[in-house]
């Protein structure tokens, strides 16, 4: 059997610019896609803390250390400048895949600068 299950997240990052007339997707810091494990063009869902919206999109590449977080296009109705949201990435694992598998949980400060990255038992136990 396979599962989805969370595989990294950005935790409480503050949307840095929304772009309603931009094609697409949300731009990330180039750092903090390395850090969460994301890739361009990775399908990813956006959790508003400020207001409840919940969305999906994709990832593309923004400039590294900028602190960059934009909300691009449509997306950029559910967001505004200063909300926190916590942006997830899945992946399929099968049951072998889990034995030691923990998400990778990045957090930032209010500019966006990563402060810590858990990766193991801390992040909470699959079991």
């Amino acid at each position: 059997m396979n599962r989805i299950l969370c595989k990294s997240k950005i935790h409480r990052a503050s949307v840095s610019e929304a772009n309603l007339h931009y094609v697409g997707p949300i731009t990330i810091d180039k750092d903090l896609m390395e850090a969460a494990d994301l890739l361009a063009y990775e399908k990813v869902q956006i959790v508003n803390i400020n207001n409840g919206q919940r969305f999906e999109t994709y990832v593309i590449e923004g400039e590294r250390a900028s602190g960059c977080l934009c909300i691009n296009g449509a997306a950029a109705r559910l967001a505004e400048v200063g909300d926190l949201v916590i942006i997830i990435s899945y992946a399929q694992f099968s049951e072998s895949d889990l034995k030691d598998f923990f998400p990778k949980v990045v957090h930032v400060d209010k500019h966006n600068n990563i402060i810590d990255i858990t990766d193991h038992e801390e992040a909470g136990s699959l079991r």
